[in-house]
């Protein structure tokens, strides 16, 4: 099973457990409901916005709906694929709060977040 058809389950699992048909989510969504029909069939792919609008209206994440955190690993301590995924999304960040981050404070958030998950 590639990854559009993985999206598609999701999404349509998760419509399903909210007890939301298919024209209520295209609705909340923007999104026509032919276009949703083929999108949860996995015959048509999803553009970001898409994704951004599907996800919001099902109240997830996109990497929730991706399942982009799936292959991290829930342990005590920093692995080193999920260090990787930290350091990432840590480089990545430009501001928190509207505020300019540079890279003395990316640093210290790294370093508090390997303490914190070392510690538990």
């Amino acid at each position: 099973m590639n990854d559009q058809e993985l999206l598609a389950r999701k999404i349509v699992s998760i419509r399903n457990s909210q007890d939301m048909s298919q024209l209520e989510l295209a609705q909340k969504a923007n999104i026509e409901r032919t276009a949703l029909n083929k999108i949860e069939k996995g015959t048509r792919k999803i553009s970001s916005d898409e994704l951004k609008r599907i996800a919001l209206a099902l109240h997830q994440s996109s990497d929730d709906l991706l399942n982009i955190n799936n292959h991290v690993k829930t342990t005590n301590t920093v692995t080193e694929s999920s260090e990787y995924d930290l350091n990432r999304m840590i480089d990545n960040a430009r501001f928190f709060d509207g505020k300019p981050i540079d890279d003395h404070d990316k640093d210290l958030v790294r370093g508090i977040l390997k303490r914190i998950y070392n510690e538990k």
